[in-house]
């Protein structure tokens, strides 16, 4: 393992991680549907995550396959270490490869909970966030439901994804927002929330942090890391890859290793 977690640490949900996450949204199939076309290598990449580079900090959600990832991090690293963080997301419903619709019914959201629970093998989820807030169903009506799953025991920090400052500052009227995970990215480098979030003291997860792979180009990933890290000690990049060989040019770049 690496004596230095890659990009330093950040505390989140209660837990000092590494600021370099590990995404697995790429540990799927195409269209981020059904499992990968070689699974050993995709549960040996979390591993070799954990273990070798020292990042502590999983992202996935019950959407990625749907259910692929969470079984995949259970099958590779369950039980897990004290100083591992896996956040899940629930809240998306998968009708296809490449089909995303937001579905915050409240019965829904708490049967993905108890769903996540299995899989993972856990008995709370440490930070479970609000994949989407869904339009069509009362914002207040998905935020109670999150509430009284947390007060179950069943989630112990609750985290919201793709939303506005107005969200944030709704939403926080009513609970302890421990996370927030939005894109941002050398192109896409205006999020208001970035800024909402350093003030308010938020952890501010930044999902697509190379664009897909876009911004590694032939230029590798350092200098598109290396300025996102740089953009506030409260930001932590959570890049996806399927590519060993990738995986190993992200860490090089958040320790500034690479040039």
């Amino acid at each position: 393992m690496t004596s230095t977690p890659p990009g330093g640490t950040i505390t989140i949900a209660g837990k000092t991680v590494s600021r370099l996450g590990f995404g697995t949204m790429s540990l799927t199939g195409p269209g981020t549907w059904g499992d990968p076309p070689d699974r050993d290598t995709a549960r040996s990449m979390l591993v070799q995550a954990v273990n070798t580079y020292g990042i502590s900090h999983i992202d996935t959600a019950d959407a990625y396959g749907p259910h692929t990832a969470e079984h995949l991090i259970c099958d590779a690293l369950y039980p897990y270490a004290d100083h591992l963080l896996i956040a899940t997301k629930v809240g998306m419903v998968r009708p296809g490869p490449d089909q995303w619709k937001p579905l915050g019914n409240p019965f829904y959201l708490r049967a993905c909970v108890e769903a996540s629970l299995r899989r993972l093998k856990v008995e709370c989820l440490e930070l479970c966030y609000l994949h989407r807030i869904d339009p069509e169903v009362g914002l207040d009506d998905q935020i109670a439901v999150m509430q009284a799953l947390q007060d179950e025991g069943k989630i112990g920090h609750i985290g919201l994804s793709k939303i506005t400052p107005n969200d944030v500052r709704r939403v926080g009227k009513e609970l302890t927002i421990a996370a927030v995970q939005n894109v941002f990215n050398t192109t896409d480098r205006f999020d208001d929330v970035v800024e909402l979030c350093a003030e308010l003291g938020i952890p501010y997860v930044a999902y697509r942090p190379l664009d897909a792979g876009r911004l590694a180009g032939a230029n590798g990933p350092a200098k598109p890391l290396q300025w996102l890290l740089g953009h506030g000690s409260h930001i932590a990049p959570i890049p996806s890859t399927s590519q060993p060989s990738h995986l190993a040019e992200i860490v090089a770049a958040a320790q500034g290793d690479l040039p």
